[in-house]
């Protein structure tokens, strides 16, 4: 599996919060850090990403450079430079940056208010930026893949956004759904823009609307927040995208730290409005260094990529080929196992966890995070991968080995936020045709004081209603503990596989002995009552596939096990090609109907 973990920044250092606004990479020989304060040569500034080689702080990044640096080399073309004049201010060095053709240059600019000086204000900006406007926009290839980019410039009044900056991003969008384009934009601007007034505010919705059209369609497009974004962009376009990034050290927010300061009258908390603030928050997907962002976008394009079916597999590894399991070795195979001696089993801190499956079977994993609306759950994990080179959704339950990592992930007990990042993830699946593919290991959803009061059982419901009627092929795979209806909330799939020491159960044998026989000493004759483990399950219909285990599950036998697995995957997305949206749907309805 391609180690992804590297392209992602999940924490920072407390310093950098404190990193002041920053003007872009002056002329000169030695120029002065925004972070640190130190003089360092301008030519590793811009050998390094345009980051300080010696703290680390960021540098805001012009729009053309920022292009540059994520798309292929001479790819990148402005659209439709006819509507005026592809180079307004007849800057000598424009003509020459390529083949970068800029889309829907030249658009007049509007002075609603007729404020003072605003026209010759834009003249003057247009002269000095060599920008038309605060964005530019266009398409390139990123990894060979052909996609619609654009990027905000601090340099053009804040990148505000007025009447051509949302022009510019609607017509795009439209552009790019009548083409069948993905979208990426970079994001930075102080907000609306005030000389503008009303018509300002009025961007935010048209640009949404465009962006509607286009997920509609479905299409792609990310958003990646730079330093700074807020206001009213924050409040539109650039909360927007199916996936949202963030560049380490940002200012994030709708309104700015002063003003929120001034309106409540407290200080506010260190690393507030930042991207781990946001990340923790379950607004990010992830915080990417500016160095790998353009393996992280071109791998993001890589796993959008349209494909014709779901098991569209490189024919020299098909998944009949590899039915091997259990024939390369030969294991003493357990014997005479009670339900309760599977329970424990199930329960093991030694069984591989959702975490480890997802990187021993796909490669090209890469985790999202948050719910959007509270906070991130590291209960679940989930994201994007590839099975063989097909797209999938991966969506895990996740436990640990020690007590740091259980209390990290809370022993595997999702909150009402897990719940909804998973569905979150699962909706995106849908849109964008993938199959879905989730692991179970849980004793339970997590039933503390706060978990109610942000509704976990609304979330429960929630899940099962629209994972129903999903529109794509999902499997689940309980890999442990199958506890209650935090397990059925990720489990209600076309298919449901077991472990062979996996149980699935109502409620734990401790919890059923203690309330059908007020004896909870009596949970290994519960255990066998409720028909806990996997030969049960499959025997009552409510499972299709016993996954065999030679031996418990451990980091031993995992490589062996996760093949198997990833033989049946293959086979399982074989047997959905072909098969309507709603086809599939059907059948996950008629497999719980006769249940």
């Amino acid at each position: 599996m391609a180690d992804l973990k590297r392209f992602f920044k999940k924490t920072v250092s407390e310093d950098r919060h404190k990193q002041a606004a920053s003007v872009s990479v002056p002329e000169g020989l030695w120029i002065k850090c925004p972070k640190c304060g130190e003089m360092v040569y301008r030519e590793d500034v811009i050998s390094n990403a345009y980051v300080c080689p010696k703290c680390g702080g960021y540098f805001r990044v012009h729009a053309y450079r920022r292009i540059q640096m994520v798309i292929d080399e001479g790819t990148f073309e402005e659209w439709n430079q006819d509507l005026i004049g592809g180079n307004p201010v007849n800057y000598k060095g424009y003509p020459e940056k390529g083949s970068f053709k800029e889309w829907f240059t030249g658009i007049d600019n509007s002075n609603p208010l007729d404020y003072p000086d605003y026209p010759q204000k834009i003249e003057d900006l247009r002269e000095k930026t060599h920008l038309d406007e605060a964005i530019l926009i266009g398409e390139a290839t990123i990894g060979g893949i052909r996609t619609v980019i654009g990027a905000m410039d601090t340099r053009f009044l804040m990148a505000s956004m007025g009447y051509v900056v949302g022009e510019k991003i609607t017509r795009s969008f439209e552009e790019a759904t009548k083409q069948g384009l993905p979208v990426i934009l970079f994001c930075c601007s102080g907000g609306a823009r005030m000389q503008e007034g009303i018509v300002s505010l009025m961007q935010m919705a048209k640009t949404s609307a465009a962006i509607k059209r286009h997920s509609q369609a479905g299409l792609l497009y990310t958003s990646v927040l730079t330093d700074p974004t807020t206001g009213g962009v924050t409040a539109s376009f650039a909360m927007l995208g199916d996936i949202i990034l963030a560049e380490p050290g940002s200012l994030i927010g709708f309104a700015g730290p002063r003003v929120i300061e001034q309106t409540i009258g407290q200080k506010l908390p260190e690393g507030f409005q930042r991207p781990e603030f946001l990340l923790e928050h379950g607004f990010l997907d992830g915080i990417v260094e500016r160095g790998s962002m353009r393996d992280v976008l071109s791998l993001i394009l890589k796993l959008h990529d349209t494909r014709k079916c779901y098991g569209e597999f490189p024919q020299e590894t098909s998944a009949r080929s590899f039915d091997t399991f259990g024939k390369k070795k030969k294991q003493k195979k357990q014997k005479n196992l009670t339900a309760w001696d599977r329970v424990q089993i199930a329960r093991s801190s030694d069984r591989p966890s959702a975490a480890e499956y997802i990187d021993a079977i796909f490669d090209d994993f890469m985790e999202f995070h948050g719910d959007r609306g509270v906070r991130d759950d590291n209960a679940i994990i989930g994201g994007i991968a590839t099975l063989d080179g097909q797209p999938v959704t991966v969506i895990g339950i996740r436990k640990g080995h020690t007590t740091k990592e259980n209390i990290r992930c809370n022993f595997g007990m999702p909150s009402p936020e897990g719940y909804k990042k998973a569905l979150r993830l699962m909706k995106q699946a849908e849109k964008f045709g993938r199959a879905v593919i989730a692991f179970v290991d849980t004793p339970g959803a997590f039933c503390g004081l706060e978990a109610e009061e942000r509704g976990q059982g609304e979330a429960i419901a929630r899940n099962l209603l629209e994972m129903s009627d999903l529109k794509v092929p999902v499997l689940s795979v309980v890999i442990g503990e199958g506890g209650s209806g935090g397990a059925l909330a990720l489990a209600v799939g076309n298919e449901v596989w077991m472990m062979e020491n996996a149980t699935y159960t109502i409620l734990s044998p401790e919890g059923f002995a203690s309330i059908l026989w007020k004896d909870s000493r009596k949970a290994p004759e519960a255990a066998e009552v409720m028909k806990v483990t996997a030969a049960h399950l499959k025997e009552l219909g409510i499972i299709e596939r016993i996954i065999p285990e030679e031996y418990p599950a451990s980091e031993e036998n995992l490589p062996e096990i996760a093949e198997y697995m990833k033989i049946r995957m293959k086979q399982f997305l074989e047997k959905q090609t072909g098969k309507s949206g709603l086809q599939i749907a059907q059948e996950r309805y008629e497999r719980f109907r006769k249940m």
